[in-house]
C-alpha cells in the first residue's frame, strides 16, 4: 500500500472558461498526455474526467517528480498541442483565447490549476465520485450515467476493463 499523502485532486481549467475541450480531437490529446506520463512513470493516474472546458484528476506523483514540474508539462505540452490542432483546423475558437502576454500569444489554460493533497479515505472517495458524476449533471448533460461517458474514468470502475491502458485502481491507496 503506497502513502495517501501523496495522492492529488488536481483542476485545471480552460482560459476563460472556453468550451477548447468540446471536441473529442482536444480530449484525446489530453488522453495521449495522461498516457506518456504513466508509461514514463512520472504519475499513476486514479481518476479523471475530461470536460468540455476543464480537466480533473486523482493522481500520484512519482518518487524522483514534483507535482509543480509534472503540472507544467503536462499543461505546456497540452496547450501546444491543443492550439497546433486548432490552427490546424481553422477553429475560430483560437481567436478567443489570445493573450497580450510577451511570451505567447495564445494562452490555453488558466494561470493556477486547483491541486491539493488527498490524505484520508472519505475525501478520496468524495473526489472520484465528483469526477465521475460532472458529465451527467444537468449544467452538462454528457451522459445519462458516469460510465456511458467515454473521456472520464467511471467506466474502469464500474466494469474493471481498463479500456485506456493506463488507470490503476484507488484501492491500491485506501
Amino acid at each position: 500500500m503506497e502513502n495517501p499523502a501523496t495522492l492529488y485532486f488536481s483542476t485545471y481549467t480552460i482560459l476563460y472558461w472556453k468550451e477548447a475541450l468540446r471536441e473529442d480531437a482536444y480530449k484525446e490529446i489530453i488522453l495521449s498526455s495522461l498516457e506518456f506520463l504513466v508509461n514514463n512513470e512520472r504519475i499513476k493516474l486514479y481518476g479523471f474526467v475530461i470536460m468540455p472546458n476543464h480537466i480533473h484528476l486523482i493522481w500520484m506523483i512519482h518518487e524522483g517528480y514534483v507535482l509543480q514540474n509534472v503540472q507544467r508539462d503536462f499543461l505546456k505540452f497540452t496547450a501546444q498541442q491543443i492550439k497546433y490542432k486548432m490552427q490546424e483546423s481553422n477553429n475560430p475558437l483560437l481567436n478567443e483565447l489570445k493573450v497580450t502576454a510577451k511570451d505567447r500569444k495564445f494562452q490555453i489554460w488558466e494561470r493556477n490549476g486547483f491541486s491539493f493533497l488527498l490524505n484520508n479515505t472519505a475525501t478520496i472517495i468524495q473526489k472520484l465520485n465528483y469526477i465521475h458524476l460532472n458529465p451527467v449533471r444537468e449544467k452538462w448533460s454528457l451522459s445519462q450515467t458516469p460510465s456511458e461517458y467515454r473521456y472520464s474514468s467511471a467506466r474502469f470502475y464500474e466494469t474493471e476493463v481498463d479500456e485506456f491502458g493506463f488507470l490503476s485502481h484507488i484501492s491500491e491507496v485506501l
